[in-house]
């Protein structure tokens, strides 16, 4: 078994521009200023006007708003005209993925927060971090068992970043495994259903099931409710490292879920999805690699993806625990979002003397 490199088509890889507008601190904060301050939505809404114009319609001092414009200009949000202030082009066309940059915007202010106070820890004394940081006690999955509140709204908001990066991200295992060799999925950790839905709307004779924490499913259904490929997606209630997973499938898939685990509940999870597949099934592992930094500072778009840089493994580790559960026909493919990324699939075998027949 080796790794193969492969790349990506441009409409895969197009939702990387957004983080032109996320280069540095000051810029990206500007651009959260400018959304708060609906400038973005009142220049989509009414087009361009004189900065002083602007200034007005929006309360805002007049001195502060021609310095957030520098800022904004700077960074390729605005430009100024004839007119006067409007939307740059190139930036009117990133709002496809306003969801995500929004979302991006909202945890690099979280993380940050957590870097500029314990950066020290961070790299030196990580237990100690994790119970500092303001980070991983939004990523608390004990609070995705029972529904109240507080835990909703937690849990609401990091499913709202992981959501919006596996929207974006579905594409590229799109185009790496052919899901039309499969009947129903069954997508562990699966989160809000979004990358099943995205597969599902790629294939139109695919089922899948999510199996997830009770909160998550809830907010999940909640989340693909009205769209067409919800019909197509189920959830299941569960935890999985104890309970048993949902059988029916002939294949199962990891996206983004393995590196939240210590590596003996990785390799677990893993031979459980062998014990849960019919011979002749297949499981897909979607994960980050180890993050590079290939000179230069990383820019601010990256804290959201640095932060957890601990977690992320080569796609050598996934192989052997595959071939170690009993897998076989494993493929490694390796390729670059915003930082590296792999699939790793294998194969159960099928049954001696028969062929893999897909379940009903």
């Amino acid at each position: 078994m080796s790794a193969h490199a492969v790349s990506l088509s441009a409409e895969a890889t197009d939702y990387l521009r957004i983080d032109a507008y996320l280069d540095s601190f000051l810029h990206a904060r500007a651009l959260k200023t400018a959304f708060e301050l609906r400038l973005v939505d009142g220049l989509l809404q009414h087009g361009p006007a004189p900065r002083g114009e602007w200034a007005a319609r929006l309360g805002a001092d007049t001195a502060g708003f021609s310095f957030l414009c520098d800022l904004l200009a700077g960074s390729g949000v605005l430009a100024d005209g004839a007119q006067g202030v409007d939307l740059h082009v190139g930036f009117r066309s990133a709002l496809r993925w306003r969801g995500l940059l929004e979302a991006k915007l909202d945890f690099c202010g979280v993380v940050l927060a957590d870097m500029a106070e314990h950066f020290t820890p961070l790299v030196a004394a990580p237990e100690h971090f994790m119970g500092q940081s303001r980070t991983f006690a939004l990523f608390d999955y004990g609070r995705c068992f029972e529904a109240s509140p507080e835990n909703e709204r937690r849990t609401r908001a990091w499913m709202r970043l992981t959501s919006m990066l596996t929207r974006q991200e579905t594409a590229a295992c799109a185009e790496l495994h052919d899901f039309s060799a499969h009947r129903r999925l069954l997508d562990v950790g699966g989160n809000s259903g979004e990358f099943v839905a995205g597969l599902c709307a790629r294939q139109p004779a695919l089922e899948a099931t999510v199996l997830d924490l009770p909160l998550v499913c809830d907010i999940g259904r909640a989340h693909l409710a009205g769209r067409p490929e919800a019909a197509r997606v189920g959830f299941v209630k569960g935890d999985a490292r104890h309970d048993t997973w949902p059988g029916g499938h002939d294949a199962i898939s990891f996206k983004s879920m393995l590196h939240d685990w210590p590596e003996a509940q990785a390799r677990a999870f893993l031979a459980k999805a062998f014990d849960t597949l019919p011979p002749g099934g297949t499981v897909i592992v979607f994960e980050r690699g180890p993050i590079d930094m290939p000179g230069g500072e990383p820019s601010f778009a990256s804290l959201p993806v640095l932060v957890f840089f601990r977690s992320y493994r080569p796609s050598t580790f996934y192989a052997a625990a595959l071939r170690d559960a009993g897998f076989t026909d494993v493929r490694v493919l390796e390729f670059r979002l915003d930082t590296p990324f792999f699939t790793v699939s294998a194969r159960k075998p099928p049954a001696r003397g028969g062929t893999y027949t897909s379940p009903p």
